[in-house]
Formats: structure tokens, C-alpha cells, sequence
């Protein structure tokens, strides 16, 4: 852990520095700050029943680290608190369920628009340290931004933030789900706040009945080997074919439990010029996103998520949109024009697409002559 020392703090200033340390994080732009325990043995209970179904699929650095992800004090030894933020990611302006109405065009996962959010937050969590630091001297910590075994929605919803939907999301009532987590883990002594205690979902159940691969298998619990964002950015090999038409034109992650979620007419736009989507990648369609040469897609990609999917995976995942998509001769012609790709997974895929346009074709040649 980070400049880890000894100091003693009353009890009075251990409150007034929680409360600075909230005032500071709404000043970096979170929306909102919380403060916990290290204490997950519930959520650890969950996780290694999660594990044991194999529901991880390819992502074994989910059970890789053991207990470090669910306790914090063996990942960061010293570490007596977390502190939780969450920051609001959807850019204004940017339409959802109209590009997914539209299967000519390329849906990509509302968090994945602008710049990688890494960075950014990661930068505004060691700013808050600093401020931590100028006010009370050297003292232990570590931030934490999606890059290490930290169980990230059970230590926000310890903090207060929000609860686990059934979707498995942390859903917050003012924010629904569109947001990002960060943690600072501290040896800071501070005052925990009350977790989410609340569960808001009730009978609905809108974001099991809209998954459209049936992901969720229970509530609160997501088999990845099913879930489009799992298969389109954590898979490597072959999508499944039982899952391929069911992605329709998802070409990077998967937003429908989040969309049709009640909550989520509550989501505030960001503020955040970084998050703004760029190369139109919140309506660009896939016939000119498939043109993309590697080049231009390290170029374009630079400095975003989609990035670590890789080249190859990206026309793996937009072939299969083509596929999806209403036949044309555009669509086929540049089906064709990838068939003999050098990368098998990227044929496969444009094999089973063309296999696609071809019933779509005949389809239409028989309604036509009808």
C-alpha cells in the first residue's frame, strides 16, 4: 500500500475528513462518494458459488487470485477502509433503442463510445488521495478502476451506492445503472456509511425477459457464457451458433437489461467531454465499420475499450451483425470480400453470415415471385 504510515486521528476529525473526502469527490466530478468496511463474506459466499457453475466461462481471472478479490486487506495488506465512487458515463444526445431498431447499423455498449474511462478516473481517484494527503500527511493507499481482483459493485453497495438488480447490476434509484466504479483503498480508520440495504426491483423482472440470449439464469446471478457483452469482448474463439442471431447487430458489449430497466429513465447525461462518442461509433453502420482496415482500427480505437478486443475479433463480431442484417448485395459483396480472410475464426464467421444472407435472399426472391 502507498505511503502507508501511523497516525492517530480523533474520532471528530475521522467524520469531518469523511465528509471533505465526499465534498471533494463531487468536486472531481463523481456523483457520488461512499465509504465501507472490508468485510464481503456474503458476497464471497456468492462468488465461489458463481465460480463453481462455471458461469466465468474464459475468464479465469475471476478465480485466479483467490481470496485477495474478496478481501481487500490481502490484496492491499493494511487496507481498514474503501472508498467507493460511482460516475455517470451516458453522453447526451446518443440514441439506444433506435440504433437497435435499425440492424444496419452497429450497436456499440453506451460505455464504450468515448475514451477509455480507466484513465480518467483512475487520475480524479489519486487527485482525491491528495487532497486526503495535503490535509492529514502520508498515509496508506491504493486506486482501483476495473484493473485488479476488487469486487467492485459489492464494495459499492456496501458503500451505500446502490443494490444488485436482478440483472446482477448495481442499480441506483437516481442514476439506474449506467455508471462507472472506482475504489480507493485506504488504512485511513474512517467511518463506514450504511450499505443499500433496499431492494427496489419488486416483481419486475424487465431485464430477465429482455436479455436476448437469456443470460440471466436467476435473479442476480448472469451466466457469462451466454451474455452478448461476455461473447463479444471477453470470448476469443468462435461464437457459439446458437447465440449468433440472438446478438443481432451488438457488435461490442450489450446494454438491454440496462436500457429497459425503470430506473434507468432516471440517468443523468455526463458531463464529461472524454465519454462523447467519437467516429460516430454510437450510429456508424456496420458495412463501414467491417471496410476497416487494421490500421484504421488501431487508429480509431486508440485510447478506447474497444481496443483490447483486437482487430480480429472486432470483424469476428461484425460479421456476424452482417449476417444479421437485411439482405443486400452491398452486405453480401462485402461478406465475399472477406471470405478468404487469413484469420480462420474471421472466415467462420463470414461463412455462417453469408449462409445467412443466403436465406434471406431466397426468402425475398419467394415473396417477391408470390
Amino acid at each position: 500500500m502507498q505511503n502507508s504510515t501511523t497516525f492517530s486521528l480523533s474520532d471528530d476529525e475521522l467524520t469531518r475528513l469523511a465528509d471533505l473526502v465526499k465534498t471533494w469527490g463531487r468536486e472531481l466530478g463523481f456523483q457520488q462518494v461512499g465509504i465501507t468496511d472490508t468485510q464481503l463474506a456474503a458476497h464471497e459466499a456468492h462468488l465461489n458459488t458463481w465460480l463453481a457453475k462455471g458461469y466465468h466461462g474464459e475468464m479465469g481471472f475471476m478465480a485466479k487470485h483467490g481470496t485477495k478479490r474478496t478481501r481487500p486487506e490481502e490484496l492491499e495488506p493494511g487496507t481498514q477502509r474503501v472508498i467507493s465512487v460511482r460516475m455517470d458515463y451516458l453522453p447526451a444526445e446518443v440514441e439506444s433503442a433506435k440504433i437497435l431498431g435499425q440492424p444496419s447499423r452497429g450497436y456499440v455498449s453506451r460505455y464504450a463510445l468515448g475514451r477509455d474511462y480507466h484513465k480518467l478516473m483512475r487520475k480524479r481517484l489519486a487527485q482525491l488521495a491528495k487532497n486526503i494527503e495535503q490535509e492529514v500527511g502520508a498515509f496508506g493507499y491504493r486506486a482501483f478502476v476495473d484493473s485488479a481482483p476488487v469486487m467492485e459493485r459489492a464494495l459499492a453497495q456496501k458503500a451505500g451506492l446502490g443494490w444488485f438488480g436482478k440483472n446482477a447490476m448495481l442499480l441506483n434509484p437516481k442514476a439506474g445503472s449506467l455508471f462507472f466504479l472506482g475504489e480507493l483503498y485506504t488504512d485511513l480508520p474512517l467511518p463506514v456509511d450504511a450499505p443499500f440495504a433496499q431492494e427496489h426491483c419488486g416483481s419486475c423482472s424487465a431485464c430477465r425477459t429482455a436479455c436476448p440470449t437469456g443470460a440471466i439464469v436467476d435473479d442476480k446471478v448472469v451466466d457469462s457464457r451466454k451474455c452478448v457483452s461476455y461473447l463479444t469482448i471477453e470470448l476469443h474463439g468462435a461464437i457459439p451458433v446458437e447465440f449468433r442471431r440472438a446478438m443481432g447487430n451488438r457488435i461490442y458489449g450489450c446494454d438491454d437489461c440496462q436500457l429497459v430497466c425503470p430506473f434507468t429513465r432516471f440517468t443523468r447525461t455526463t458531463q464529461e467531454a472524454d465519454f462523447a462518442p467519437r467516429h460516430d461509433l454510437d450510429r456508424a453502420d456496420l458495412l463501414s465499420l467491417f471496410a476497416w482496415g487494421e490500421d484504421e482500427f488501431l487508429d480509431k480505437t486508440a485510447g478506447s475499450p474497444i481496443r483490447r478486443i483486437g482487430y480480429e475479433r472486432w470483424l469476428r463480431n461484425i460479421a456476424v451483425g452482417l449476417g444479421n442484417a437485411p439482405w443486400s448485395g452491398a452486405v453480401e459483396a462485402a461478406l465475399w470480400a472477406r471470405r478468404a480472410y487469413p484469420s480462420t475464426l474471421v472466415r467462420e464467421h463470414v461463412i455462417w453470415a453469408l449462409e445467412e444472407q443466403r436465406l434471406k435472399r431466397g426468402a425475398r426472391i419467394a415473396t417477391d415471385a408470390s
